[in-house]
């Protein structure tokens, strides 16, 4: 069974626990090592879903145009490293190890959260191996997210959509508001958002921040095409023209996300705005693991997506029925106690031939859920086990699904869980992944 990434414990004093609203105990942190967000240009990304990809888009666009590059996201999937990348690579332990020591002592006094002492040692590393330019995914929120300290040179919001509730608020709207909190006075902000009456809020809050605003307008985007080797579309841009790109990024969702990437980039100034060729470039290597990744093995075809909320769920249905995977489709499925699990579920079962209810190892004890209380809630499909080993649910969706499907989704714990059990994540390079598979 895989053990928990201990990487932290080994690298701070024992941290706070749960999640700190508020800036200040990062500032006291950075100030502790002179401040090194305030040395770097960065961009800033937040949003509902879809972020993480806008955020490892942009990074591979600028690695293209020669660029040394920073990513900094959230969660991982199987490694704490995954969170802190230089130029495409998860950072040596050596190098976050040499990062931590020096904000030890500040840690040790102001007992910082998880989150808190990740952002602090990222921001750290990008300046000690002076990268050129960081691209930041926010972690929670936008307004009181630790990331939240930087002052960038173009922010996005993804998307708005009703998720972490009890921290965020239970309407979209204030969920908007806490998100807008990253547009800054004079910063410009680019969104995909399709709902008009939250891209008018957005609007309105980064016309009171000045802040240029830019929607994602759909008339750029034609003849979008996608299949299970890539997605596919023409954006018409300002700066470059009319771009035809193709990026490995399984799904219709991707093409609002990766146009979302390449409409940030053109908000950078001249000395990091790419050429033509290098945003194309860029756009077609990107890799970004556990978005739609499809792995083959022994005549079986896996499929891992970490979508974790509803609208994370219908983006997948969306996707699923648009890209025709081998049938049977079986769906091993894990999700948290504290999500919306009832609007979770039905849309997965509506395209599934089978599904196996089940609990990742890295689950908190707090949050996991339980799937004998969840089949007393939601009326399961004829064809439907529940068990609560993941090892043992993956073996049995691969004997289910045969030369079909055996898709795996529900949060981010069971997504890299199940890519250690089954032998796709290489401990060496946490950041890619093999085409290559262990046994289960």
């Amino acid at each position: 069974m895989p053990l928990p990434d201990d990487l932290i414990e080994r690298l701070f004093p024992p941290l706070a626990h749960g999640v700190h609203w508020g800036l200040d105990v990062t500032r006291g942190l950075l100030d502790a090592v002179g401040d090194p967000h305030l040395q770097l240009p960065m961009l800033h990304i937040a949003g509902t879903n879809g972020k993480g990809s806008v955020a490892a888009t942009c990074a591979s666009v600028l690695r293209a145009a020669g660029h040394r590059v920073g990513l900094y996201t959230s969660p991982h999937l199987c490694s704490f490293r995954e969170r802190i990348q230089v130029d495409g690579r998860p950072v040596d332990e050596a190098v976050l190890a040499a990062a931590a020591a020096e904000l030890y002592a500040a840690a040790e006094a102001q007992r910082p959260s998880f989150f808190e002492a990740a952002t602090t040692l990222a921001f750290t590393v990008f300046a000690r191996q002076r990268v050129d330019v960081a691209v930041i995914e926010v972690g929670l929120g936008g307004r009181l997210d630790a990331t939240n300290v930087i002052t960038p040179l173009v922010s996005a919001i993804t998307n708005v959509a009703v998720d972490h509730a009890e921290y965020l608020g239970g309407t979209v709207a204030e969920i908007a508001r806490e998100k807008a909190g990253i547009i800054k006075p004079g910063v410009p902000v680019v969104t995909s958002e399709t709902d008009s009456a939250v891209e008018a809020l957005l609007r309105e809050i980064a016309a009171e921040r000045q802040a240029p605003f830019r929607a994602l307008e759909r008339s750029a985007l034609s003849d979008c095409r996608v299949n299970r080797q890539g997605t596919t579309f023409t954006l018409a841009t300002a700066a470059w023209d009319d771009l035809r790109l193709s990026t490995r990024l399984l799904g219709p969702h991707q093409v609002l996300n990766t146009a979302l990437a390449v409409a940030m980039l053109e908000e950078l100034p001249y000395g990091l705005r790419p050429a033509t060729h290098e945003v194309v470039r860029g756009v077609a290597s990107v890799e970004w693991a556990g978005r739609l990744q499809v792995q083959r093995s022994g005549g079986t075809t896996w499929l891992f997506d970490v979508a974790h909320n509803t609208a994370g769920v219908r983006a997948l249905a969306d996707a699923l029925q648009a890209l025709e995977f081998p049938r049977p489709l079986v769906c091993v499925v894990g999700i948290l106690g504290d999500k919306d699990w009832p609007a979770m579920l039905p849309p997965l079962f509506n395209l599934t031939d089978g599904v196996i209810l089940t609990q990742p190892f890295s689950a908190p004890e707090d949050r996991r859920w339980d799937p004998h209380a969840v089949a007393s809630v939601v009326r399961l499909p004829p064809v439907a086990e529940i068990d609560l080993d993941l090892a043992s649910a993956l073996a049995r969706g691969r004997r289910m699904a045969g030369s079909g499907t055996v898709l795996v989704t529900g949060s981010c714990h069971t997504v890299g869980d199940a890519l250690l059990q089954l032998g796709f994540w290489p401990a060496e390079e946490p950041a890619t992944w093999s085409a290559s598979a262990g046994a289960v």
